[in-house]
């Protein structure tokens, strides 16, 4: 629902230079050449809306969304057709993340990857904080990384993943780590940003 972004509707349709996050999305997917398939989970009650609004876009397939993101994209990898071996999960909010970057993380798993997640280095100084606001240790960062999308799965091993689910996670690269599976990095991209507040969507403006 984007609520940190402000009053409004779904965060997938706010608008960024007079267009949707979501549309801004789809094109660079399309323009991908290893995308074959788009498939879009949208709020229930918005549906028809979302489809006539990528119609000029790129041809998608659009499916109500569920309560979570968790949901959400399990309704999407279930209209994923059944040739598609590989399948990359993309967040609208991600709006500007380059066809370049989707192509790297596809190429990843294609060369023997069950699943990749594109990464940059996190360049902040990490503190542990205490339930009190207390500092209680400096975290190296030497070897954290901020997670992005697309993230890239074998098929079979996402599908794996969603159906071992026993409680909610924030990414589809965690659910494989649970079942065991070894997540593989590629450089993720500093377009990719993750619109969630206000102040991103003017960051956004300037990479526009």
């Amino acid at each position: 629902m984007g609520i940190r972004l402000g009053p409004g509707g779904p965060k997938a349709l706010r608008l960024l230079a007079g267009e949707p996050l979501l549309v801004h999305a789809v094109r660079r997917l399309a323009l991908a050449p290893s995308v074959g398939c788009i498939v879009v989970a949208a709020p229930a009650d918005a549906v028809s809306a979302v489809v006539e609004l990528l119609a000029p876009v790129a041809p998608v397939i659009v499916v109500p969304g569920g309560a979570t993101r968790q949901a959400s994209v399990a309704a999407a990898l279930a209209a994923v057709p059944t040739d598609f071996d590989i399948v990359l999960v993309h967040d609208a909010a991600r709006a500007l993340t380059p066809p370049e970057l989707v192509e790297a993380v596809a190429a990843a798993v294609r060369g023997g990857h069950a699943a990749v997640i594109p990464v940059l280095p996190v360049v902040d100084t990490i503190k542990r904080v205490s339930d009190s606001g207390d500092v209680v240790a400096t975290v190296d960062r030497s070897s954290l990384r901020a997670v992005q999308t697309p993230q890239g799965f074998q098929r079979s091993i996402l599908e794996k993943a969603h159906a071992a689910a026993s409680d909610e996670h924030t990414d589809d690269a965690g659910m494989a780590e649970r079942i065991g599976v070894t997540v593989f990095t590629v450089p993720g991209s500093e377009a990719a940003l993750k619109i969630t507040r206000p102040f991103d969507l003017e960051v956004a403006a300037l990479f526009l």
